[in-house]
């Protein structure tokens, strides 16, 4: 049995240590600090447009204090894709707030912007008013149609949150993922091309809404020598400790997306005359995605076996695999919230996996992968 082969583990560079170092040996062992500071304005120039980067302690809180500062209340009604993980969706009910679910599109698995325009439409004809604001994802790194779904938010004045999670690193006709809403959102999850072992960031277009987030983010205290406050905050920081280690990944980031983008390759590669089997790729080559994870979908009537079957087989060979996300309108905690579906993510769900694609991954791990999709193709063998 070959050792075990994960889905996407943290990839250190060696630096991050002295980093750490420095924040123990001039006694910052707290929240903000120096490495804070320096590790946001690594992150603002590398996502370029003039922005402002916050660090925070989770993507999750990222979108939560977006949500805050776009003035969403309870009973507001916020566009959400569905097709994501849950931190897209659950801080628009952590504000009482109703998600509203639109269906991907099949060239990038994002927000259709088609079924957007419609649920936009549809809301203003039931209830009224306008979505509050609109969270759209980068799903697996590939970047959504940004400057369609940009076009139809700016002609109902709708802001957007643009959930690049899984995005950092990827671009679109040159513009970097996190740059094109009126927020973005970064995750370094132990999981993601960076990590600070946990954390998340805020992208602010204005300094004074970095300075609003950061507010919100260390329990809004009042400029007053008591504890005195006046807005409910949140402990939402990231540590010195943890921003350390992501300076440390800001020197290997470049190294890591090339590395993906290189696995990817090689799958593609591997699997193109695998009957069945078909590698989500770019539409364009304007939309330069991160790969962050190599996704396939299986065609079971083609293959002869299905995404289940395949996973269990890869399982079987020490291989972790995972399924495409489960769509939000398909969710227990979400029955009955308005989505307007026709069928995208939900076919995607049902055929795709997620194979291994961490950057620490060998040429010799990729091609143990590819040996057991090969050889458990019903036409081969």
């Amino acid at each position: 049995m070959n050792p075990r082969i994960y889905l996407s583990l943290a990839h250190m560079g060696g630096q991050e240590l002295d980093f750490i170092q420095e924040a123990f040996d001039t006694n910052w062992v707290v929240p903000l600090g120096p490495n804070v500071d320096a590790f946001e304005q690594s992150l603002s120039e590398y996502i370029g447009d003039g922005r402002f980067v916050v660090a925070l302690s989770s993507g999750t809180s990222a979108i939560h204090l977006g949500l805050i500062l776009l003035g969403v209340k309870a009973g507001d009604e916020v566009i959400c894709q569905s097709f994501t993980f849950a931190a897209s969706a659950n801080p628009v009910v952590y504000l009482g707030a109703k998600p509203v679910f639109v269906d991907s599109e099949t060239d990038t698995w994002n927000m259709n912007p088609v079924l957007l325009e419609e649920a936009i439409q549809d809301r203003l004809h039931k209830t009224g008013k306008l979505p509050k604001a609109i969270i759209v994802v980068h799903l697996y790194g590939m970047p959504a149609k940004m400057e369609e779904i940009i076009r139809i938010a700016e002609k109902y004045e709708i802001p957007v949150v643009e959930d690049s999670a899984e995005a950092l690193g990827s671009s679109l006709n040159g513009k970097k993922c996190g740059s094109f809403g009126d927020f973005g959102i970064l995750s370094f999850n132990g999981n993601k091309i960076i990590t600070t072992s946990g954390g998340g960031a805020l992208v602010c277009r204005t300094e004074e809404q970095a300075k609003q987030t950061k507010f919100y983010a260390t329990q809004a205290r009042d400029p007053a020598p008591h504890y005195q406050h006046s807005n409910i905050g949140y402990n939402y920081r990231m540590s010195n400790i943890c921003a350390g280690i992501g300076r440390g990944q800001m020197l290997v980031l470049d190294d890591h997306v090339a590395r993906r983008r290189e696995i990817h390759r090689l799958y593609v590669d591997h699997l193109k005359e695998i009957p069945g089997i078909t590698v989500m790729q770019s539409p364009s080559p304007t939309c330069d995605s991160n790969f962050w994870l190599t996704c396939i979908l299986v065609d079971a009537q083609i293959y002869g076996l299905t995404r289940e079957d395949l996973r269990l087989r890869m399982e079987a060979h020490n291989i972790e695999t995972r399924p495409l996300w489960k769509p939000m309108h398909l969710q227990p905690v979400f029955t009955n919230t308005s989505a307007y579906i026709d069928g995208t993510n939900e076919y995607l769900f049902n055929s795709g996996l997620c194979l291994p694609s961490g950057s620490c991954l060998t040429n010799s791990d990729i091609l143990i992968v590819v040996d057991v999709i090969k050889s458990s193709n019903k036409l081969i063998n």
